[in-house]
């Protein structure tokens, strides 16, 4: 736990310093800014972290609500100066007749209760004390009725018991409230990794064209002394005057995309101001040796999957149990113990007590409802076969899909290096047909060629990148693990619901 504050301890100060650089008037020099960096920030400040925070809030407290039902619960509950004065019914014992008497009265009562809910049996055991004063002004009378000490017990024998039941989900709700803010979180970072590398994206294809017009002018005054001396032709001048022009079209176009792309980025991640940061993406490989076993195993234990699909059976073997309780003879039994007195005065209501004892059983039984309750429990029925149905399929679905993400990570590794070879040469063919270029020994054709070869090589080498670490982000989302440090994902949940919202 120490070291999680720790962690999130320099995460706040590394966000800290990075929104003051991003918030500062002027940045003179370029700051560079990586992938790690923007995948901090995210967590911390986007608002889906924000949603996903308020989400698992909203999931703790419910459990904890649950929690406390299987505590005792002290209530207290009564009615204070209830005063009465009005015209009553009163009929006559002997004669049958009714009158109306006035009546003017105050009534006054208190209890003091202390309730148990039994899951296992799905009853409710009471401790009480309850006190009563009843004020009868015209006869100047006041009479006291008390039952000190009362225990009572209310037991339904066929009824629907919902707390057993919800003993059953609540904490898998919970587990796998754990498990979706984990999994909330690893979506960021995919979300997160997208924006970013359409940033670098945009970001290299500008540089390239900023650099490749700069080459094209410098070519260009090169091509047009040549010319001079009768070593080129025409046509030749013209079309890479042409790719020159193009070429500053080009800068203009990749300058608007690249500011689209990078306030994407940083609206993600809430920063306003960012000028002079330069992305600077990952290019630090692992060669991690994935089994699909093992991917597998780690997914089936981790992740919030396996949690919903026995939340989806449970439920429907709940709503079924639900409906058969309803069906046939309802019983419940209740029982009461304890001592009561009725006297003039409070201290003669608390002395020489009575036994107070009642036991019976209330039922109910419906004789005809045309199938109504029928029919529920063949509703319920099927509903729990489509459950099992549905439960299989998408274990299947999600089987295959983590096998694909399994096989597309372990190429992705040796996709990226070989990129990066191909980018490398293609820079040094570029650099040598330039060279060639200016000494009059091949054709603009071929500079044309050697250029769109490197521009191609740069940009398959940072779209395989961003595969990479977008196919990296997405099996630590299906595992919930980190396959670089070996270690399952974890939060420090207390910590989450204390934060400042």
């Amino acid at each position: 736990m120490k070291k999680q504050n720790k962690k999130r301890t320099c995460y706040g100060i590394g966000l800290s310093m990075l929104l003051w650089l991003s918030g500062a008037n002027a940045i003179e020099a370029q700051t560079n800014f990586y992938l790690n960096n923007a995948i901090w920030i995210a967590q911390e400040n986007s608002f889906d972290a924000k949603f996903a925070q308020f989400s698992f809030m909203a999931s703790y407290w419910t459990y904890r609500s649950f929690k406390a039902q299987l505590l005792p619960s002290v209530n207290l509950s009564g009615e204070l100066l209830n005063f009465n004065h009005s015209n009553v019914e009163a009929r006559d014992a002997n004669t049958g007749k009714i009158n109306y008497v006035s009546n003017n009265s105050m009534k006054n009562s208190l209890m003091l209760s202390v309730d148990q809910q039994i899951p296992t049996l799905g009853g409710t055991l009471s401790l009480q004390s309850y006190l009563y004063r009843l004020d009868q002004f015209d006869y100047n009378l006041k009479t006291y009725n008390t039952q000190p000490l009362r225990i009572s017990y209310t037991q339904p024998l066929r009824l629907y018991n919902e707390l057993k039941w919800e003993k059953k989900t609540a904490p898998k709700e919970f587990e796998k409230a754990k498990k979706v803010y984990l999994e909330a979180m690893e979506n960021v970072a995919i979300q997160t990794t997208t924006l970013f590398f359409n940033a670098v994206t945009a970001q290299s294809d500008y540089n390239q064209n900023v650099a490749k017009y700069e080459d094209l002018k410098l070519l260009y005054d090169i091509s047009k002394k040549r010319f001079d001396l009768g070593t080129i032709n025409k046509s030749d001048v013209l079309q890479l005057e042409l790719s020159m022009l193009n070429s500053k079209v080009a800068v203009t176009n990749s300058k608007i995309v690249m500011d689209n792309q990078m306030f994407s980025l940083f609206s993600y991640l809430r920063l306003k101001d960012y000028e002079g940061m330069k992305l600077v993406p990952p290019s630090d490989i692992s060669d991690i040796i994935l089994n699909a076993d093992d991917i597998l195993a780690k997914a089936l234990r981790n992740s919030s999957h396996q949690i919903s699909q026995n939340l989806t059976m449970l439920i429907a073997q709940q709503n079924l149990a639900a409906a058969k309780s309803a069906k046939g003879l309802q019983l419940q039994l209740n029982g009461e113990l304890g001592f009561n007195k009725t006297a003039k005065t409070f201290t003669q209501a608390y002395s020489n007590l009575q036994d107070n004892e009642i036991v019976g059983l209330t039922l109910s039984l419906p004789i005809f409802d045309w199938g109504v309750k029928k029919g529920k429990i063949r509703v319920a029925k099927s509903n729990l076969e489509l459950a099992k149905t549905q439960v299989e399929q998408s274990q299947e679905s999600y089987l295959q899909n983590i096998r694909q993400q399994t096989v597309q990570f372990s190429f992705q590794a040796e996709q990226c290096r070989t990129s990066l070879k191909a980018q490398d040469i293609s820079k040094e063919r570029y650099e040598i047909t330039k060279k060639r270029f200016e000494a009059g020994s091949i054709s603009v054709t071929d500079l044309n060629t050697a250029m769109q070869e490197q521009e191609a090589a740069k940009s398959q080498y940072i779209g395989q990148l961003q595969q990479y670490w977008i196919n990296y982000y997405t099996l630590r989302r299906i595992t919930l693990y980190d396959w670089v440090a070996h270690r399952d994902l974890t939060a420090d949940f207390e910590d989450i619901v204390k934060r400042k919202l």
